[in-house]
């Protein structure tokens, strides 16, 4: 059963709130468990319109602009002098996101039961990574938690950014393909049948591409449905088995290999990798557990492998650099470079920062000029295409033309 309640907190705060309970004395419990005392509890009428919120709540998500947006405000409000009761509190208000809400609803619960912030976000996995839930951490502990969440934002931020740039410049060529690829079936579906007729009518003899080209629109033709259903079930298939885990390890050395993307790709793990290890050693996290947060941040299976090294030479006490001066096909020579001037000087978390804004700027540079060196690509593979599909249905009545002369 649901119960919606009104308690007060040990501060003498109001909350209100819906739980969910066996009955009223076990809600009741519950809240005097979480510090709150109970003021007014209310069975909740469960129809279909409840029901459905309920399932809206469930398929809600929270994305990284609301993420960033909670760690920046929340920043804000602690440097204002709010508490942290108060200042979640006032984005639970602001909040128009039902899950965000109950996220919300349960991190107020935790403080007033004297519980800490990072060990409320733990109970979240699905939506607080690793990296969150420690920089958190390492900011309760050093008693700077608005400097940590502000920190978080930036870290964030500049992750989201990177990546929307990437999918930004591999959306455009990515419909050109799509359209090319409907146009292209509705094409052999419609004006092929017309022109096989023709040719049939006049017994020409047809090449052998025009034979194929013939053979396929008839069966686009024929099965238009099949054919836009096959092409959406190779689509799912090809994305299946890009996301699963047995096609990691070829897709990730695929990628890194690949003449333009390969390079775009090395600059997005060195930035990823330098600039979570900046923000985790500000924090004051150990560099074991932050390699180890970084290995889940990198997402190339190549790059996780290097990581790994790196932490076992760091606990044999190997200098930090060693496993990225092996790794030179991966991370470039300035990443090892700037990492050894760093441990020589005892500055290692400001060169990883050098080297996330270095590679953050070149990834910037890349993504604008990928869409002028793709365009050029694009109108030859389209060239191709129409030329192929030109001749081979034009050459046959230069055969007629020249049988009539």
């Amino acid at each position: 059963m649901f119960f919606s309640y009104k308690a007060k907190s040990k501060a003498g705060d109001i909350t209100e709130g819906v739980l969910e309970a066996a009955g009223r004395l076990a809600l009741a419990r519950d809240l005097r468990a979480r510090g709150l005392i109970p003021l007014s509890v209310t069975e909740e009428n469960v129809n279909f319109l409840s029901k459905l919120s309920a399932l809206t709540n469930v398929f809600s998500r929270i994305s990284v602009n609301e993420q960033i947006v909670f760690t920046k405000n929340l920043s804000g409000m602690l440097k204002a002098g709010l508490s942290l009761f108060r200042a979640l509190s006032v984005l639970k208000k602001q909040t128009k996101n039902a899950k965000m809400d109950k996220v919300l609803t349960s991190l107020s619960n935790d403080i007033n039961s004297g519980e800490t912030l990072s060990s409320g976000l733990l109970k979240f996995p699905d939506i607080f990574s690793k990296l969150f839930v420690s920089m958190t951490k390492a900011g309760e502990e050093s008693g700077n938690l608005d400097g940590a969440l502000s920190d978080i934002g930036i870290n964030l931020e500049k992750s989201h950014s990177l990546t929307r740039k990437i999918r930004g410049a591999l959306i455009y060529p990515g419909v050109i393909l799509s359209a090319m690829v409907v146009i292209g079936v509705l094409m052999f579906a419609f004006v092929v049948p017309t022109l096989a007729s023709t040719f049939k009518e006049l017994g020409v003899v047809l090449p052998t591409s025009t034979r194929v080209l013939i053979f396929l629109g008839n069966f686009f033709s024929n099965h238009l449905i099949l054919t836009f259903i096959m092409i959406i079930g190779t689509a799912l298939l090809l994305y299946f088995l890009f996301i699963s885990k047995f096609m990691a390890k070829y897709i990730d050395y695929t990628v890194i290999r690949i003449p333009i993307i390969g390079n775009l790709a090395r600059s997005l793990n060195t930035a990823r990798t330098a600039r979570t290890m900046y923000s985790l050693l500000l924090a004051g996290v150990s560099i074991t557990r932050a390699v180890e947060i970084t290995q889940d941040v990198v997402q190339n299976i190549y790059y996780k492998q290097v990581l790994s090294e790196a932490k076992l030479a760091v606990e044999k006490g190997a200098p930090f650099s060693q496993a990225f001066e092996n790794s030179q096909n991966l991370y470039p020579v300035m990443m090892s470079e700037m990492i050894q001037v760093g441990e020589e000087t005892g500055k290692l978390s400001d060169m990883l920062l050098q080297v996330a804004l270095f590679y953050e700027e070149e990834i910037e540079n890349k993504t604008k000029n990928l869409s002028t060196i793709i365009e050029p690509v694009l109108m030859v593979v389209i060239g191709a295409g129409v030329g192929f599909f030109a001749i081979s249905m034009v050459s046959p009545l230069y055969s007629i033309l020249g049988s009539i002369n």
